[in-house]
This record gives C-alpha cells, structure tokens and sequence, in this order.
C-alpha cells in the first residue's frame, strides 16, 4: 500500500461515506493486522430480496440489457461514450468500443441477468447502467468464487438522485442470488477500503499528436523535436521466435500464465476456456480487441514467454485537431525467466524489457498513440528503462464482503516505483 489510499486529501472520514458504512466492506481508519482473512459476512439466502430495490424516483424502472442484441449493446455503448469516465480536467472520456464491451462482459459462463440498467419509462432511454462477470479470484491462498464489476455509468442529468448506491445494491443482490458473496473492483476515488492501489504509467508511442491533445506537455526547456526523438522506436521486434498467438498455444500460454499468476498474492485462476476468450483475437467482432504474442522455442518448440495488450481509444474533448487517442493497455504476461529457480530478478528485468519494447514497437505498427501500464505484476522492472512517464492517475483496488490485509501495488510511500513489485496480478479493464 501506499498511504495514499488511506490517507490525503481526497479521503474524508468514515462517517462521510453514508453509503459505505452500511455495507460489509473494511473501515477506512482500521489499521489493525488481519489475522484471519475471510468473509466479512455471512450471506443468509432468505434474507436477499427476490425481486429489485425500489426506485428513489418516479418514471424510472429496472432493467436487464441483453447484450447479444446489436440494439442495447449500442444503448450501452452510447451511454457509456456520453458519461462514463473522464479526467479531471473533462479533457478525455474513456471510449469503449462496442467489439470491447462484448469482450469485456461476455466472457466465459457471464449471466445475462448481471448486466443491469435504469430506463425512463416513457421515452424508454437508458439512464444508468453497471455489470458484472463472474470470475475465480485467489486472495494469497483462498480462492473466491467472485463477481467483477465494472462499468457503473450514470446520465450526467440525474448524477444528483444518488442512483449510484442504488445500482450497487441491485448488482449485489443479483450476485448473492447467484451464490456470488464476493467481488473485486477498481475506481480512482478512494473508498472504504482499498486492498491495494497501483499507480498509471504513459509512454508516448505520436509524442506530437499526445502533445497536441493536451495529454503530453512539452517539459521544460525541451524542443518538441527533441521528444519526438526520444520516444522513437525501431521498425522491427528482436526477440526470436516472437509471433502471434494461436489457437494451437492456448494450452501452454495457460500452462504458463498459471504459474506465473501464482507468484503473486492476488490473482485470477483462469480456465481453458477464459484464456481463449480473453487472449485470443475474435474474428466475430468489427474491430480487434486484443493482441497476443507469444515466443516459441526454434529448436525444442516450447512457449517460453507470452505477452499482450488491449485496445481503448478515448474520445478527445474539444479539440479541433484530433478526436480520438488510440490507447494500448498492458495486459496480462508470462515468462519462463521468471520460474527459474536459478534465475534472478536481474534476469527477469532484462527479459521484460526486451518483450515489453517489442510490445512497444507492435503498438506502433498498430498505429497506437500511447501505451498504458499500471504498476502491478512485475511491470516495476521494465516501466523506467521503457521510457513510460508517471501519470497523475491512482487505481485503488476493493474487495467486498472480504478482509484482507494489504498487498503491495508497485509503488513505494512517496508513490514512487517500488523495484520489489506488487503482489497485485489482477489486469481490470
């Protein structure tokens, strides 16, 4: 942890969070060790309401978007492209595309019923919205059968009716009916209580046009022409053997992604069929997602290293030169270097560089502007030497209805690069 999640401006005291305080989440001011991490509350199935909490307003009403219709995926896509997440400077929104959101929420064995939106009753228009996916979580030893949840949005009109607690009290009971106790999330606010909190690292992939949107300024006593220098990269990857995953590899790039992930104290525990989905271009889909390299042996064949990245643009707000940023975000990676029982950490940071700068130059083939990485896994070996700049951004990772003691995110108390790493090996989009 930081300090920054529990401590600094942002952070009011308990008592502020109304909403908060009634849920079985960790006390922000409790800095007491965790002897035994578990559940913070045992569920009592007959006590869960059946059917959804009423609405705090009249003209509104519940319900459930069926996104395998082009229709409401396009319903959720527009909201959430009008008001979902921007900086604080209301300079960039995040833009979901619509082959991402069916990524991102039909995933493996997802239930339809956990994607959840507020309508206006008579003009029928999507207000709010939040889902869930259903994922196995392991906390250090304990793996959690758990609910990802992601994607609250709330129309900017109707931001003051606190349809916020509502939506997460409704997703909460749709999970528990589900035998789903447990969730993980992320947020750049900070909320009761964190479990750990990483922070956002850029490396300008088009300095000039980052510069131009407002996203890189040009540092003092620098020339842009300068910068431009410095970010370049080389036309071609270096590392031998490196090549597009397939279909073919799914079994080794799991093999290897599992005892990787087991190094850390938080991890998914992936399944064939997870790593397919998650990992591996969809043809159905308009637009490419993901991609995904791996590293094969010339002689023995084996897959030694694996790694990727996902695509989310963000839509540039008023600017008359560019709309748009094409942003690649580190996803998940694998390594034999790092299961080697002889192997240093030395090794295992001049492994990451050579495939994170091949990463770097494939995002630029894909006409990337900017590559995103967070300081979880071991992304604390490679971020410096690959020239990524700290960002103003923090990512504070929660736990509902689960007590656990903190994990470190990859940054130090002065919010610096911490060498050691995270024990964080969660990729939340």
């Amino acid at each position: 942890m930081t300090g920054l999640a529990s401590s600094g401006k942002n952070v009011k005291d308990m008592g502020a969070y109304k909403f908060w305080s009634t849920q079985p989440v960790p006390r922000l001011d409790d800095k007491s060790k965790i002897e035994v991490e578990g559940p913070i509350k045992e569920i009592n199935m007959d006590l869960v309401r059946k059917e959804a909490y009423p609405l705090s307003m009249d003209g509104f009403e519940w319900v459930t978007m069926d996104l395998t219709s082009e229709s409401e995926l396009k319903e959720v896509y527009d909201l959430l492209f009008g008001h979902y997440v921007e900086d604080d400077e209301a300079m960039f929104r995040f833009n979901y595309s619509k082959s991402f959101l069916k990524w991102a929420l039909r995933s493996p064995e997802w239930k339809p019923e956990w994607h959840r939106g507020i309508r206006a009753t008579e003009s029928r228009r999507l207000v709010a919205f939040i889902s869930a996916i259903p994922v196995t979580l392991r906390v250090r030893e304990k793996n959690l059968k758990a609910a990802e949840v992601n994607f609250m949005v709330v129309h900017k009109k109707l931001r003051a009716r606190r349809l916020a607690p509502l939506l997460i009290k409704e997703i909460t009971r749709l999970c528990y009916l589900q035998g789903v106790y447990q969730a993980i999330y992320t947020g750049g606010v900070v909320l009761p209580k964190p479990v750990s909190t990483c922070r956002y690292f850029h490396r300008a992939i088009e300095w000039t046009k980052l510069n131009e949107v407002g996203f890189s300024p040009l540092p003092k006593n620098s020339k842009p022409a300068y910068q431009v220098r410095k970010y370049q990269l080389p036309d071609h990857t270096a590392t031998k053997g490196l090549r597009p995953m397939e279909k073919k590899d799914i079994d080794a790039v799991l093999s290897l992604l599992k005892r990787y992930l087991a190094t850390f104290d938080m991890a998914p525990m992936f399944t064939r069929d997870e790593v397919e989905h998650w990992l591996l271009p969809n043809s159905d889909y308009d637009d490419q997602v993901i991609w995904s390299y791996v590293v094969e042996d010339p002689e023995t064949k084996k897959i030694t290293d694996y790694f990727s990245f996902y695509c989310l643009e963000s839509s540039v707000i008023n600017n008359e030169k560019h709309n748009n940023i094409r942003a690649a975000y580190m996803f998940y990676y694998a390594t034999e270097t790092a299961l080697t029982p002889s192997a240093s950490r030395d090794a295992l940071k001049v492994r990451l560089n050579a495939l994170v700068n091949d990463a770097l130059i494939l995002a630029k083939k894909f006409k990337f502007d900017v590559f995103n990485a967070l300081t979880l896994m071991d992304n604390s070996l490679f971020l410096l030497e690959q020239k990524f700049g700290a960002g103003d951004g923090q990512l504070h990772y929660y736990l509902f209805n689960y007590n656990a003691n903190p994990i470190a995110g990859g940054v130090d108390h002065k919010n610096s690069i911490d060498e050691e790493g995270s024990g964080v090996g969660v990729v939340m989009l």
